[in-house]
């Protein structure tokens, strides 16, 4: 692991497109802002660990639970909740501290 010091307002270049910036620090808290093209996800780690987590159970689905999920995903399916295809990110979206 490459550990760099940097102080507020100062940026840490990542390739050719991705900037990490020191945006503030207030006690042990520090805040960043991260500059990425949007074909790069961007997750805090318990986001993305979150959703591969949802990934790995929903490849692990039978058809006919795949089918069940389905069903009551449908708009006007009547009593049922809409349940949302596991670990679909809009790349665009981007995590807040």
């Amino acid at each position: 692991m490459l550990v760099l010091s940097r102080h507020r307002d100062e940026t840490i270049i990542i390739g050719d497109d991705i900037e990490l910036t020191v945006v503030d620090i207030r006690g042990d808290k520090v805040r960043l802002g991260i500059k990425a093209p949007s074909h790069i996800p961007v997750h805090r780690k318990e986001v993305y660990e979150a959703i591969k987590r949802e990934n790995e159970q929903a490849a692990k689905l039978s058809g006919s639970q795949l089918d069940s999920i389905r069903q009551s995903a449908r708009p006007g399916s009547a009593g049922k909740k809409n349940v949302p295809a596991a670990g679909r990110v809009n790349p665009a979206a981007r995590e807040s501290a």
